[in-house]
């Protein structure tokens, strides 16, 4: 299989920094500061890049990264406070550097266009969820020729089967199928991830972001009522819904656009995409077009996201046309 030696330098970088993630959840107490967004960035956002980053760095020296968060405000004079407890967090975690390396571990991160070979981070997809200390996910994921061919996500609160402690690593290698491990627990055998058989339309589980900015709650109702789904929504925070996906915890994941013209960043997608795939999945936008990576940062020819257990699919993805709002339609 290919890919072996990117795979075990992956798994630890991801393994590495949930355990930084765990370190810092555990003092937690309100410590966030917010971006120009408004969303929560925490000291584990910023240790957790500047891991794993390092590692690629170290490792990879010439991919570029394309990570979701920069040093910038790190470096402001609100941030040393936050700098401090980063640089203690990846020391404790076996990264001890000064500020300035600190910083460029980050940075390496800052990339935004696309190349023939990179890495794509979300350090923490879910800051939201892991500040409620629910569902949050590490994802990385190695991309070449616009193609996922490696893909990990570290979810540090998801329950492993017969595992007391909560905590899944999963990735995927393309061509060499899905898997899931005890985050905590290398020496456990990884078993295969399959998506639910799921066909009967009544039965389908539905995985809905619990932020309502992150998808249209409304549309999906209207999708699952037409579908005639009876079951709750599962809302959770992060990439771990395409992990439920993966494993036939839920069988639907919808993501649908608020607002017309809105670009998903990759980040946030390139990790639970192949999981879903080599799971015997299909994983689309709203419209069928298979997520296009060759744009740098963002999904830009692709709008919102359906991932599904395969078997549904064409079904879902009529039921998405049939009740799209005016302001999302094209003209």
């Amino acid at each position: 299989m290919q890919y072996q030696s990117e795979l075990k330098i992956a798994l630890a970088a991801v393994r590495q920094a949930a355990g930084l993630c765990r370190s810092v959840q555990s003092a937690l107490a309100g410590d966030s500061m917010s971006k120009a967004d408004s969303s929560p960035v925490t000291i584990a956002d910023f240790g957790s890049q500047a891991l794993i980053c390092r590692t690629l760095q170290t490792s990879f020296p010439t991919d570029p990264v394309i990570a979701e968060e920069g040093a910038a405000e790190l470096r402001t004079a609100e941030g040393s406070v936050f700098l401090q407890r980063v640089l203690a967090e990846c020391a404790l975690a076996g990264a001890t550097g000064s500020a300035e390396d600190v910083f460029g571990w980050i940075d390496h991160g800052g990339s935004s266009t696309y190349s023939p070979r990179f890495w794509t981070l979300d350090p923490i997809d879910g800051t939201k969820g892991f500040l409620r200390c629910e569902q949050y996910a590490i994802s990385l994921a190695l991309l070449i020729n616009g193609q996922i061919e490696l893909a990990i996500l570290g979810c540090p609160s998801m329950a492993f089967p017969n595992v007391t402690e909560p905590g899944v690593l999963a990735w995927a290698v393309r061509g060499g199928g899905a898997w899931q491990q005890p985050l905590w627990q290398e020496s456990v055998p990884p078993v295969p991830l399959r998506t639910a058989p799921t066909t009967n339309l009544g039965e389908l589980r539905v995985c809905e972001s619990v932020e309502s900015g992150h998808s249209a709650h409304d549309w999906s109702g209207l999708i699952v009522k037409d579908l005639g789904t009876t079951a709750a929504p599962v809302r959770m925070d992060s990439q771990c819904k395409y992990l439920a996906v993966a494993r036939g915890d839920a069988d639907l994941y919808l993501r649908l656009p608020t607002k017309k013209g809105y670009a998903e960043k990759i980040w946030d997608h390139a990790g639970g995409v192949l999981l879903v795939q080599e799971a015997g999945g299909m994983v689309t936008d709203i419209r069928g077009q298979l997520c296009d990576f060759r744009h740098g940062s963002t999904l830009k020819n692709n709008e919102g996201i359906t991932a599904t257990n395969g078997r549904v699919h064409p079904i879902v993805l009529r039921a998405i046309e049939r009740h799209r709002p005016a302001a999302t339609a094209t003209p």
